[in-house]
């Protein structure tokens, strides 16, 4: 049996960061951090700042707001700082 994923797609006003398939995403929502996995309920929510984790991929944002529907993800960030890949140092 295949793996759900979700359709996941991250952007700034400057372009695509990630667009792809992934099996969970993780946002710095006004109430806290939240998951989300395959099936989730439909939501709107605005960002804060914190991490944005997609897979192995992390980006540190200022703002942003996320939409979930079905197991489609969109997410406009503004970023904070460099990306990050799983395991890489980030120098402030």
């Amino acid at each position: 049996m295949p793996t759900a994923t979700l359709s996941v797609l991250v952007t700034t006003p400057e372009g695509v960061l990630f667009s792809g398939a992934a099996r969970h995403a993780i946002f710095p929502g006004e109430q806290g951090t939240f998951e989300i996995l395959p099936l989730h309920r439909p939501l709107v929510s605005r960002l804060r700042p914190g991490a944005v984790v997609v897979g192995p991929q992390v980006w540190m944002i200022r703002a942003g707001v996320v939409s979930v529907m079905a197991d489609a993800v969109t997410a406009v960030v503004e970023l904070h700082a460099p990306v990050v890949g799983a395991g890489e140092r980030v120098d402030t």
